[in-house]
């Protein structure tokens, strides 16, 4: 039986874009390995996003179910998804 490998939750991508960052602001990078840095951080800030994104949807319903309303389903739409922030 294949396991399908778990993704990393929101600290650690948090803690991975946090690093890169920092190495990027060194400043001491080469052209080629900043861009790939670059591109990086933009999927890990995605992948933040999308985690807050989710977070917030469940502390919603789950309010919203507190106070009488109707449960909904947790699934997240990937094209509702947050546009992508600008540098």
């Amino acid at each position: 039986m294949s396991r399908k490998p778990k993704e990393p939750g929101f600290e650690a991508t948090l803690a991975e874009l946090e690093e890169l960052v920092a190495r990027m602001e060194a400043g001491d990078l080469p052209l080629d390995e900043a861009l790939r840095s670059f591109e990086r951080g933009v999927q890990l800030t995605r992948e933040c996003q999308n985690a807050l994104q989710s977070a917030q949807q469940r502390v919603q319903i789950l309010t919203q179910r507190a106070a009488g309303a109707t449960p909904e389903d947790f699934t997240i739409d990937p094209a509702a998804a947050p546009p992508p922030v600008e540098p």
